[in-house]
């Protein structure tokens, strides 16, 4: 915003020089971006954040200036802006017209009539002031209305009242195909979203933004329609994009207006057009205020805000500080003040904002200088989401391939049965018409896509659903696999396709290498997209965290994928919280190891989840490893029962085993299988 310096000294009396008002007001926030000399005036440009409407007049930053300098001091006219002008609301003549408010996005909307205009042009000095502001002299209700704007920041339009039929004034939004064409020149077919200002017949100008062309005044022109409003800043933001224009006035209302100053900025105008033209006559105002503005009060601790700033700030200190920026501080208690925010700060919403308040006007550049104490917080992903790095880490290390897909989707076989599917309101497509409640879908539609007889990815991705406390968005990790895991090559001689049990050491491979034991347990219910005699739960402790098994080949198919497909869902969270990071270390020997193998007849319902425990049990601290190498069923195995190869690994820690003595350990290891009816073949 441009404004020469003695138009602020109009408001304030300060020693400061035009530099240090620059200063002055760049550390209360309000950037100087330049000074230059125009007309033998000093003309600062100032820099206004998006939120601070109020900074958009010379009244605003004069305010800014008193509660920042000490030594200066307010004027009659600054107080009269105060006072919104209250002297100039005398006995006056009824308005001969009418208002009407039909729509939400104006919240109040004020006029008065004007007659007797018998001069054309502007006083000089104002004249002069305009050019200095950057602004180009028109004619005398143009000039004065565009002065007012710069002085406290509320546009007004002058309407050519004679020009408006019925003598109405209707503020409502467009209708579809009307038109308009504004004082630019340029022609405008209207939307229905689009706030109007209209007569009893037609739009007349585009609130908030520009005059129409048909109802400007001219030289002709002796009766006259003052409007000032208040409109809502998003609706006027809007509709100015749509048209394409920008206007000084639609600059201002879509950072904000203070609507408890329409009606003042009437009143300055008629004392400005009167003392230009002292034979003017004013009508009384007529004023719509539907929706008045309300704020809830804020509590402000001043021991808070010091502790924030950095810096001691006195309760005495607080409260004139907030009242010479227009609050109303009320104590209720030592040190906590009961805070009113003022109709042109709607940016002030919580107690922080009111501590940036006392911070800008004691200065930030009375923070003192001190090193930095307490903690560091230490850099990069922590927590879960570290940890769900290496998560990722692990799945790539077992071979599988990454994917990422998006979490709207279109109804698919591989949701969840258990889950309904939520989506939003309005859909962009059909194919994106609801969250994903799994991540089977994404994966599913990934694999057939491209190779679905060869492929083997994972993706961590979120699944939504809803509960009896609202919506619920997690976190799950999905694996798919279906082919060979690793390509037949130098190192790798034969492969062949995946399998459960395939999956099934990728699963605990890299659920091990996050610190998860997990184990695998009949479902309870049965999962309809799984295959009914290939399907397990997966437990980390007691806690049942997801699921692993074969498509159903009625589903597969139905997916366009290969019936071998084998698919694993597991929840990241409930996985997290069931991790054991804890370190184990014990000493390398420096011994030889011991193979045993053994090769028993169990029941096919005995799970080898149940003979392995056993194993690590009997072995005690000498086993270092156990694995099966062989299951076989058939000719010479008893119906129910099949055979398997079990190896044990035995190593000391301070001598080499004797064959007497890892026999011992064996036999102890088969004893403990036949408490689960296991025999020696």
């Amino acid at each position: 915003m441009k404004f020469p310096y003695w138009m602020l000294r109009d408001f304030i009396d300060t020693r400061l020089s035009a530099e240090e008002v620059g200063d002055l007001l760049t550390m209360a926030g309000f950037e100087l971006e330049g000074i230059e000399v125009v007309g033998g005036d000093n003309v600062l440009d100032i820099k206004v954040m998006s939120n601070r409407g109020d900074g958009l007049s010379v009244f605003g930053l004069a305010r800014e200036v008193l509660a920042k300098d000490p030594e200066a001091h307010s004027t009659a006219l600054y107080q009269s802006g105060v006072d919104r002008f209250q002297s100039g609301a005398g006995h006056a003549p009824a308005l001969a017209a009418s208002v009407s408010i039909d729509t939400q996005d104006c919240t109040r909307y004020a006029c008065l009539m004007l007659t007797n205009i018998s001069r054309a042009d502007s006083e000089s000095w104002m004249q002069a002031r305009l050019v200095q502001a950057g602004m180009r002299p028109i004619s005398l209700l143009v000039d004065i209305t565009n002065y007012v704007m710069l002085e406290f920041g509320q546009p007004l339009h002058a309407f050519d009242f004679d020009k408006l039929a019925g003598g109405r004034i209707i503020v409502r939004k467009a209708r579809s195909g009307e038109t308009l064409t504004t004082l630019n020149g340029q022609d405008h077919t209207l939307q229905a979203d689009q706030m109007m200002i209209c007569d009893a017949v037609k739009p007349v100008a585009v609130a908030g933004v520009m005059g129409g062309q048909e109802t400007e005044v001219s030289d002709s022109t002796t009766t006259v329609l003052l409007e000032s409003a208040h409109f809502v800043n998003t609706s006027v933001r809007r509709t100015r994009k749509q048209l394409g224009l920008n206007t000084e006035a639609s600059y201002r209302f879509e950072r904000s207006v203070d609507p408890e100053g329409v009606v003042a900025a009437l009143y300055r105008c008629v004392q400005l057009v009167q003392q230009a033209d002292p034979g003017v006559v004013a009508t009384a105002v007529v004023d719509e205020y539907p929706t008045k503005p309300s704020s809830k009060p804020i509590d402000l601790r001043v021991s808070r805000a010091s502790k924030l700033l950095g810096m001691a700030i006195s309760p005495e200190d607080a409260g004139s500080y907030l009242a010479r920026l227009g609050f109303k501080p009320e104590p209720i208690e030592e040190g906590v003040f009961r805070v009113a925010s003022p109709t042109w700060r709607p940016d002030i919403v919580r107690e922080i904002d009111l501590i940036e308040e006392l911070g800008r006007v004691h200065g930030y550049e009375r923070i003192p200088e001190r090193l930095l104490d307490g903690t560091t917080t230490m850099g990069g992903p922590q927590g879960l989401q570290l940890w769900t790095d290496w998560l990722r880490e692990a799945a790539l290390r077992a071979g599988l391939t990454q994917m990422m897909s998006h979490s709207l989707s279109d109804l698919h076989p591989l949701d969840d049965p258990w889950v309904p599917r939520l989506g939003p309101r309005s859909p962009a497509s059909p194919e994106m018409a609801y969250l994903r409640n799994s991540l089977l879908s994404s994966l599913g539609e990934a694999a057939r896509r491209n190779n679905p007889k060869e492929v083997q990815i994972f993706e961590i991705g979120r699944v939504f659903s809803q509960d009896e406390n609202g919506y619920v968005e997690r976190i799950r990790l999905g694996l798919l696999a279906a082919g060979p895991l690793l390509p037949i090559g130098w190192t790798v001689k034969e492969s062949s396709s995946s399998s459960f049990y395939t999956l099934k050491g990728v699963l605990e491979s890299a659920m091990d290498g996050v610190g998860v034991s997990v184990r695998f347990g009949s479902p309870e219910t049965l999962d309809p997209r799984l295959h009914p005699s290939r399907q397990a739960s997966v437990f980390a402790g007691d806690v049942n965290i997801g699921f692993l098994g074969q498509l159903h080949p009625d589903v597969a198919k139905e997916c366009g994928l290969i019936a071998e497909t084998i698919v694993a869902e597991i929840a990241i969270e409930a996985a997290y919280e069931a991790r054991d990071l804890t370190l184990k270390l014990h000493s390398v020997s420096r011994h030889p190891s011991v193979r045993r193998d053994m090769s028993i007849l169990l029941d096919k319902t005995v799970p080898f989840e149940a003979v392995a425990a056993r194993i690590a049990v009997a072995g005690g601290d000498v086993l270092e490893k156990q694995w099966l190498f062989d299951v076989f069923a058939g000719q010479g195995i008893p119906p129910g029962k099949h055979a398997l190869g079990i190896a044990i690994q035995l190593r000391k820690l301070d001598s080499t085993y004797t064959d007497e003595e890892a026999n011992q350990v064996r036999d102890r290891v088969v004893a403990a299988l036949a408490e689960l009816g296991a025999t020696m073949r």
